[in-house]
């Protein structure tokens, strides 16, 4: 790790000085990147499956920032916060012991963590599973029968705690590996796995099949539940949540007349209520936010019951 600059150990306050995970290789990323030690603490993995999503949704929630390269600590220029790259797999733990306040990772990293954080939402993405695995020729459909057996895992702690509702006698044998998975049946190592299935892509070309489900998982938006940020933390919960929501809908607006009010409300009848205006021809202006999925099938009922002037529009952001 390069050494980095004196801030970096000696100005972010102590819960932070522990990490060593932070490299700053440029005097002129100090002076735009110093941390306040008063900012609220925001974890977000550095890499990995999770990345580019978890940027884009900061950009969506007004979390502005610049990180020059190879630099793990960038401050918001919006907001008292400090955002800290880190690996997803640290992430949990650090957010746990109140080394950081808040912080995006996966739900199954959480589950390995075995610490206590608050889930404050789930974000929607980075959807799999964490299944158990075994090789198509072997023969086993259960769990169960691997109970015993060598399994492999990058998830030892769930792993280690799923098996032993089977173990009757021998304890299994779970070996901790940080990738790769997959190939360890093949490579005579294991007789079963523990791993992320996202597409199953990987799995079939390794010639496994899954025989059981321990829990599906997404990313999702941990706080440390001792955080003296409440107030931060909840302002900056409340723009996530306005940004995915605006990512789910649209907003339609159209004209209609007075008889088929009631028919319109029926179709679109929006997060809670649709917004009703009355023209100065005697007829409606509605608007109500719709689900994307669902907006061509609305289009078309509309149009049926004699809407007019029917308008889709983009939903840039919103609170709910």
């Amino acid at each position: 790790m390069d050494a980095g600059p004196a801030w970096c150990m000696a100005t972010i306050e102590p819960r932070v000085a522990s990490l060593t995970h932070f490299t700053v290789n440029s005097s002129a990323a100090m002076n735009m990147n110093a941390p306040n030690d008063d900012n609220l603490l925001f974890a977000v993995p550095k890499k990995g499956r999770l990345h580019d999503k978890i940027l884009k949704l900061l950009e969506g929630a007004g979390l502005d920032y610049y990180r020059p390269s190879r630099v793990d600590i960038a401050v918001c220029s919006s907001l008292p916060v400090t955002l800290v790259f880190l690996p997803a797999a640290d992430i949990a733990t650090f957010v746990g012991e109140g080394k950081l306040d808040i912080g995006i990772t996966g739900q199954d990293i959480v589950a390995e963590s075995e610490t206590t954080v608050t889930e404050l939402m789930p974000l929607g993405f980075g959807r799999c599973r964490l299944a158990v695995q075994a090789p198509i020729a072997s023969g086993i459909t259960s769990a169960a029968q691997l109970a015993g057996k060598r399994i492999v895992t990058s998830f030892p702690v769930v792993a280690e705690q799923f098996f032993q509702r089977f173990e009757a006698g021998e304890k299994t044998k779970i070996r901790y590996v940080s990738g790769s998975v997959e190939a360890a049946c093949g490579l005579g190592l294991a007789d079963g796995i523990v791993d992320l299935v996202e597409t199953g892509t990987t799995m079939r070309a390794a010639g496994l099949e899954i025989v059981d489900t321990i829990l599906e998982t997404q990313a999702v938006l941990i706080a440390n539940p001792k955080t003296t940020k409440t107030a931060l933390v909840k302002k900056i919960h409340q723009r996530i949540l306005g940004y995915i929501t605006a990512t789910k809908y649209k907003m339609v607006t159209y004209n209609i007349s007075r008889d088929k009010v009631d028919d319109a409300k029926r179709i679109t009848p929006g997060r809670r209520s649709p917004t009703v205006n009355t023209l100065t021809n005697g007829d409606f202006s509605i608007s109500a936010m719709v689900e994307k999925a669902n907006v061509s099938d609305i289009m078309d009922q509309l149009h049926e019951i004699g809407a007019t002037d029917i308008l889709l529009l983009d939903i840039e952001n919103c609170r709910v």
